[in-house]
């Protein structure tokens, strides 16, 4: 890759960075489209965010990507809000256009292109989230955006999981916060159809950790979604499918995440079979 004046640049704004993924997948996908753009890791300390932020445009970038711990606070400095960014409450992609800079959230899309990808439709089912962080922000959004009947937010906290539900009451859907320990959320896990860990629990390096479900409980054709991607396959999959349920790994949302961005970025598909050997490459070495 020879990077001159004219080629576009995109990012990663986060703090700490720590050993991205991003870089490999997009670079590799700009490679085989023949587009001349580069994607660069950009660590900025939360205290020099809007400095970042402002450089941007200063600079010509293209668009960034967003991570821990940008996604809500960058909002403020943004023009401009896409309806997904809005219902999730967090960014994960920047778009610089004509100066301005609109903020996108990919996750929630990613994680029903990474159930598409994998033969899972959302569709007339009963979910169970389980956390109650960013992530299950973004995947309650993409299950309602695509025709749930019901998403009940299980977290150790029963207040941070009626905070999510809070923010989609005006779905029209039942969307409800329960605390881990209680009866009525054993009862819920019970008729779901879809359960999704949202939790580090289970990622390198502590990856015999798993969220604690009554697995005899569970409809035996409940599909078991984990958010974890390294490991490839957790522990609390590697149950799930001992047990007989249909499971849908982590890295497909990476995946899909990245392949919208890119799209946004560039107006062009994303060479998604391409993205996922950069990923995949990139989790056997972190895991050797």
């Amino acid at each position: 890759m020879i990077i001159t004046a004219k080629t576009q640049k995109v990012g990663l704004l986060g703090w700490p960075l720590g050993h991205s993924l991003s870089p490999a997948m997009h670079n590799a996908a700009f490679a085989v489209s023949g587009l001349d753009y580069v994607y660069l890791p950009l660590p900025t300390p939360p205290e020099l965010l809007p400095q970042a932020v402002a450089g941007l445009t200063a600079l010509g970038f293209t668009g960034v990507n967003v991570t821990i711990p940008h996604k809500v606070a960058i909002i403020d400095l943004l023009d401009e809000l896409d309806a997904s960014a809005g219902l999730v409450g967090a960014v994960n992609t920047v778009v610089v256009s004509n100066g301005r800079l609109i903020g996108y959230n990919t996750d929630a899309g990613g994680y029903i292109g990474s159930l598409v990808a994998a033969g899972v439709s959302v569709a007339a089912k009963d979910a169970v989230v389980l956390g109650a962080g960013g992530a299950a922000r973004a995947v309650v959004a993409g299950l309602i955006e695509n025709g749930i009947t019901s998403v009940a937010i299980g977290a150790r906290s029963a207040d941070k999981a009626n905070a999510i539900a809070n923010r989609f009451a005006g779905s029209g859907l039942p969307v409800n916060g329960i605390a881990w320990e209680s009866s009525a959320f054993a009862e819920t896990v019970a008729k779901a159809d879809i359960i999704v860990n949202t939790t580090p629990l289970g990622m390198y390096p502590d990856t015999m950790s798993q969220p604690q479900l009554d697995w005899e409980s569970l409809k035996p054709s409940a599909v078991i979604s984990d958010l974890v991607y390294n490991p490839l396959k957790t522990s609390f999959l590697a149950e799930a499918e001992q047990r007989g349920h249909f499971v849908v790994s982590g890295e497909g949302m990476l995946l899909e995440q990245g392949a919208l961005a890119f799209s946004l970025w560039t107006g062009c598909p994303a060479p998604r079979p391409v993205m996922r050997q950069a990923l995949l490459a990139g989790l056997s070495n972190k895991s050797s």
